[in-house]
């Protein structure tokens, strides 16, 4: 039992240095893995970042998705109109330094 106990205590510990190393949006975004797109959604700045952060991306985007859903749903507003809307306010609020999408496509540094 005692053996047991231990063996769970330490599988939580791994489990908890673990989350604190999760990589989140504000420190892939430091990093200038990723960026604001014109869009709505964050995108993969560079093709070299690691795989966490074009997981984080996956995972940032479909919550923004299901977001925008909801608001538009509530709203009456076109998905479209939300997505756009959330694009202007997210690339106004971006630090300096950090990375946001042209017109064209292209990454910059704001």
């Amino acid at each position: 039992m005692r053996k047991l106990l231990k063996i769970l205590v330490a599988g939580a510990a791994i489990a908890a240095s673990a989350a604190a190393f999760a990589l989140d949006i504000q420190e892939a975004k430091n990093a200038g893995w990723v960026g604001e797109q014109r869009d709505g959604y964050v995108g993969l700045v560079a093709p070299s970042a690691p795989a966490e952060a074009r997981t984080l991306v996956a995972e940032v985007n479909a919550a923004r998705r299901d977001n925008y859903r909801a608001i538009a749903a509530r709203t009456g507003a076109e998905l479209r109109a939300v997505e756009l809307l959330a694009a202007e306010k997210a690339l106004q609020k971006t630090p300096t330094g950090h990375y946001v999408q042209t017109e064209n496509g292209a990454w910059t540094r704001k």
